[in-house]
């Protein structure tokens, strides 16, 4: 049997209706009917309830303030919402600002920092509560851990750790969380402090060829953390010297409504509350779109996705990553 028809029948498996028939059900269903209300599930142990995808602040940037209070507004009235941001995403905070403030108090704002010193983080929270007009945040995160030195630094005398506990005791943040798209850093932040959440990628290309995120996961979801996915939209990284065709992916993304959905719906078939998909905007509002008519994945379902990373030709990350 060819691999193409293996993924039309399903049959390969063994078991159940096949991938491809799965979500061309569900795309079929969305055309003939409105869909239904945006999917929320517990962050954790926090008592919060997300919605199933969130807006990540890529998507506003560089954008007008009017149409950054659009995009907002349209998924906020879509059921979103769980919004992240960032300093690093350009002037992304200040296109979120002003366009969620009329929405403030019923949404769930995560924001985070690269700094590891406590001066920077200290300097950063407080800019970024101006900038988003706001006087606390839901969730504050270290930003992109990648290495050994980063969780040392962070933690060590004078770290950032220090402005973290400081503020969730003043109120000025209501939860602390990291990201990382490095397994040994995660693991490593988790073993130093009891966090309320994780932003990492969850993404199954990266699950089945690089065994990429199985124990991050594994650790988080025993520890009672709320499980945040990135990449779940992601296909492979671009190769060397190719051109960026994808905007604001910084990867390759998967491009088609039909495999995008395989992505979010594996994603969402996984113990995590959300996906923040990805950054360019016809992708986040595929995404969007798709998220009220999540299937969950059968386990023939998956193993045909485990076949189907083995073709990945460039992968985003792998682990071990460390020497």
């Amino acid at each position: 049997m060819k691999r193409s028809d293996f993924f039309r029948t399903g049959t390969a498996a063994g078991l159940g209706l096949g991938l491809d028939s799965l979500i061309g059900r569900a795309l079929e269903a969305s055309e003939q009917k409105s869909p239904g209300p945006m999917p929320r599930r517990p962050l954790g142990a926090t008592g919060e309830h997300l919605s199933v995808v969130g807006l990540g602040g890529v998507t506003l940037m560089d954008e007008t303030q009017s149409h950054a209070a659009r995009i907002v507004g349209e998924v906020f009235d879509a059921g979103v919402n769980y919004f992240d941001v960032a300093p690093t995403y350009g002037n992304a905070e200040e296109r979120l600002g002003p366009a969620i403030e009329p929405f403030r108090r019923q949404v769930f704002l995560a924001c985070k920092t690269v700094e590891r010193d406590a001066a920077g983080a200290l300097a950063e929270l407080e800019n970024s509560l101006k900038v988003l007009r706001t006087d606390y945040l839901d969730l504050y995160q270290l930003h992109a851990l990648t290495s050994r030195e980063d969780v040392e630094r962070a933690f060590g005398p004078g770290g950032a750790m220090e402005v973290f506990r400081r503020a969730r005791e003043q109120g000025r943040v209501r939860y602390l969380g990291f990201s990382s798209h490095s397994v040994e850093a995660a693991l490593a932040a988790m073993e130093q402090f009891d966090f309320d959440t994780i932003l990492f990628p969850v993404n199954y290309n990266l699950w089945y060829k690089e065994n990429f995120g199985p124990q991050v996961i594994d650790a988080a979801v025993k520890r009672g953390m709320g499980v945040l996915a990135l990449k779940s939209c992601a296909r492979r990284a671009r190769m060397q010297g190719a051109t960026n065709q994808y905007g604001k992916c910084w990867y390759v993304p998967l491009e088609e409504r039909e495999e995008l959905a395989r992505g979010l719906y594996w994603t969402l078939s996984q113990p995590v509350t959300a996906a923040v998909p990805p950054g360019e905007e016809r992708f986040f509002r595929m995404a969007l779109e798709l998220a009220p008519l999540f299937v969950p994945l059968a386990d023939a379902q998956k193993e045909q996705l485990a076949l189907e990373a083995e073709k990945v030709e460039k992968s985003l990350f792998s682990y071990p990553a460390w020497d």
